[in-house]
């Protein structure tokens, strides 16, 4: 059995793209940025960031053009796609990309005074965005030998 299936959370890196195809299907593009923190053994705190290329088609690439822009945060689910071609130069290129099956949109901000706040009453709004919890992996090791299978 096989699988290839993906789920990230992030923010978007730049707007949306749609196109349509020359059947008149819609294809949207867009990056989404994820990152990791963790501590190192050194006790010191580390970060890395991912880029991802995302590819949504039909419907859903229209509603993510009109409610989906630069910053905003995204749950997307789909699977990985490796594709290759030789550009007009004669070299040979490559692009990874998620090809959605669902996206979730985050949380809408507006301008509130100058402030960024999210669209939510404000008992339930945190006070900032950069106040959502960032998830920290443990810097254990993993031995391979101790894996049951």
């Amino acid at each position: 059995m096989n699988l290839n299936k993906v789920f990230i959370i992030g923010n978007l890196t730049r707007d949306v793209t749609l196109r349509n195809t020359p059947s008149g299907r819609s294809v949207a593009n867009f990056g989404v940025a994820t990152n990791r923190v963790w501590v190192n053994a050194n006790g010191q705190k580390q970060q890395e960031v991912e880029f991802h290329n995302v590819v949504v088609w039909g419907k859903m690439a229209e509603l993510c053009n009109q409610y989906l822009a630069k910053g905003r945060l995204v749950f997307v689910e789909g699977r990985i796609r490796t594709r290759s071609w030789v550009d007009s130069n004669e070299q040979k290129r490559t692009s990874t990309e998620i090809i959605s099956e669902n996206i979730s949109f985050g949380p809408r901000r507006m301008q509130d005074q100058g402030e960024e706040k999210l669209k939510m009453p404000p008992e339930k709004a945190a006070s900032d965005a950069e106040d959502l919890p960032v998830l920290e992996e443990e810097s254990e090791k993993v031995i391979p030998d101790d894996i049951p299978f």
